[in-house]
């Protein structure tokens, strides 16, 4: 058996990064975590993430555990016996964890917000009917999860077939090169428009990929218009 492409990807999100995306995802208040809708969901992206050949850190599995903990404590039934403020919310640890973290990456994105004010902005070439008029962009970063969110819409629509990701029948370094030809020509493009010519699961795994690859190097960046709003990918040299 052939061993299978993968793609080691700095770490720059973690399973916190994960749980957060998905409650402001679902728009769920984060003190009242419904703990099934979102242990299903958290695990659906570590198995696209496998399906990826992603590597996977340990702690994504472990946050895996402890929400299976979680919901598995939140199926008992209460203690009868115990008066209720000593029943204790088997959420309550994992929601002070997010508190903490969202407050931390806060803080830390507010000290890099003037440095990084420039990354921000995005002047794009006017149209045929735009002609003599500037059109300004502001766009806001986009991280992995917001990627495989975008990457599971265009899977939805690919043939259900099932094939093997292996050295052999993937090209990425053939997609690298005509992502970086499509941005030289363009500058800027949609996510979607990426794929236009993927006519198979397999080569919408490939193309994806492929831009990790590049977004990873720095030959590439991604952003959003707004949170959760579309995806541009932008040539930064």
């Amino acid at each position: 058996m052939e061993e299978a492409y993968s793609i080691k990807l700095p770490i720059f999100e973690g399973p916190l990064d994960l749980l957060i995306h998905l409650i402001r995802e679902n728009k769920i208040d984060i003190y009242d975590i419904p703990i099934a809708l979102i242990t299903g969901q958290y695990l659906r992206y570590i198995e696209m993430m496998k399906e990826l050949n992603l590597e996977i850190a340990g702690e994504f599995l472990v946050m895996a555990a402890t929400l299976i903990h979680i919901k598995s404590r939140m199926l008992l039934p209460p203690d009868e016996e115990a008066p209720p403020e000593e029943q204790e919310d088997p959420r309550l640890e994992l929601v002070q964890r997010l508190l903490e973290y969202h407050a931390f990456k806060e803080a830390s994105l507010g000290l890099r917000e003037k440095e990084d004010e420039w990354l921000r902005v995005f002047y794009r070439e006017p149209l045929k009917e735009e002609v003599e008029q500037e059109t300004e962009l502001y766009l806001f970063d986009v991280n992995l999860f917001d990627l495989l969110g975008a990457l599971k819409k265009i899977l939805d629509t690919a043939p259900p077939e099932v094939v093997s990701i292996t050295k052999e029948t993937l090209t990425v370094k053939d997609r690298i090169s005509l992502i970086m030809e499509m941005l030289e020509n363009q500058e800027t493009m949609r996510f979607e428009d990426l794929f236009k010519g993927d006519r198979t699961r397999e080569q919408v795994i490939v193309t994806f990929l492929a831009l990790l690859e590049l977004l990873r190097l720095g030959l590439a960046r991604a952003y959003q218009e707004k949170e959760f709003g579309n995806i541009w990918v932008i040539n930064p040299l």
